[in-house]
């Protein structure tokens, strides 16, 4: 990183980010704000309806997408370690990762979007301030990814974009589904 790329004249004494930092920083924030505007107006009730032949809720989603990034983070800054063997996961841990894609007894929708919020801001900072998008960590043990992968924090970055990006969209066809509100048209 040069001295140009992160700046702290921001009297907040927030690094200023620009270039590829910028770049990725402003597709997350675009498709976190599609996730979480399919949310608008709506009950806690609402927030845990399944509306399609999917066991997808809008509350549990946003969950889940905030589960995703919150791991992905913990990766970049801790390696495989922080992400754990997904081959030994038993069915207790199989059925808690379930519960991240609905809502629970308790759980609210502003609850959801508040823990989503300081999540984001998290990410938002980490890439400001790392040193190196090159920096590269083992995958952990999972059946989805090839033995002995590795990824940069850059496509890790990627990865929560697209994971971020995937979700908006079936949070869109929920919220659709749902009372006709639509994200975009």
């Amino acid at each position: 990183m040069t001295v140009n790329e992160l700046t702290t004249d921001d009297p907040s004494g927030t690094p200023a980010v620009t270039g590829e930092r910028a770049d990725l920083l402003e597709m997350l924030a675009k498709h976190r704000h599609f996730l979480r505007f399919t949310t608008r107006d709506l009950t806690d009730e609402q927030a845990g309806l399944r509306t399609t032949s999917s066991a997808l809720c809008l509350g549990g989603l946003v969950k889940h997408v905030t589960s995703v990034e919150r791991n992905w983070v913990d990766f970049i800054l801790d390696g495989p370690s922080a992400m754990g063997d997904f081959t030994a996961m038993t069915e207790a841990d199989w059925a808690r990762r379930d519960d991240e894609f609905r809502m629970l007894p308790g759980e609210t929708l502003a609850g959801v979007l508040a823990e989503y919020a300081d999540v984001a801001r998290r990410t938002d900072d980490l890439v400001a301030a790392l040193p190196d998008l090159e920096a590269r960590w083992p995958l952990p043990k999972a059946p989805w990814f090839e033995s002995g992968a590795e990824w940069s924090v850059r496509r890790v970055l990627m990865h929560i974009v697209a994971e971020t990006a995937q979700h908006a969209g079936h949070a869109d066809i929920i919220r659709e589904s749902l009372d006709g509100a639509k994200s975009m048209g």
